[in-house]
């Protein structure tokens, strides 16, 4: 099974598909995809994937920086973000519930920064997700 819902590489998700794999993380999606044009500078979206193996993600691109991954799972999606080690140190002393500092605490170091992902079924999920985002861009 792919870490993504939307897994037939032979043709790029619909909207109608997003809408339906997604079900009641619908409305966080929304909100976070808005938030990201509104206060993030997000000016491009991507559907890409790597692979049977995780699906389609949607990539969501400031100019040519990504700044996040969203990921659509069953009923909820996945945030991917990689932070660099300043944007790491950052989010370790900011006010985070614990099991995402455990996250990033054990996540892995890749050469362009630390990378993870963060489950979102509720709009109150989204709170610590706009935290490490604003890290992100002030710290690079």
């Amino acid at each position: 099974m792919a870490l993504s819902a939307l897994d037939d590489l032979s043709q790029q998700p619909t909207g109608q598909q997003v809408a339906s794999v997604l079900d009641l993380a619908l409305e966080p999606w929304e909100l976070l995809r808005g938030w990201l044009a509104d206060e993030a500078g997000v000016d491009a979206w991507e559907w890409g994937s790597s692979g049977k193996k995780y699906g389609w993600g949607l990539r969501a691109k400031a100019g040519k920086r990504t700044v996040a991954y969203l990921i659509p799972q069953h009923g909820s999606f996945l945030v991917g973000l990689v932070l660099g080690d300043r944007a790491v140190e950052k989010a370790r002393r900011a006010d985070l519930v614990a099991s995402v500092v455990e996250v990033i605490t054990n996540a892995k170091r890749y050469g362009e920064g630390t990378g993870f992902k963060l489950p979102v079924a509720t709009p109150s999920d989204l709170e610590d997700i706009r935290t490490l985002i604003r890290i992100k861009l002030a710290v690079s």
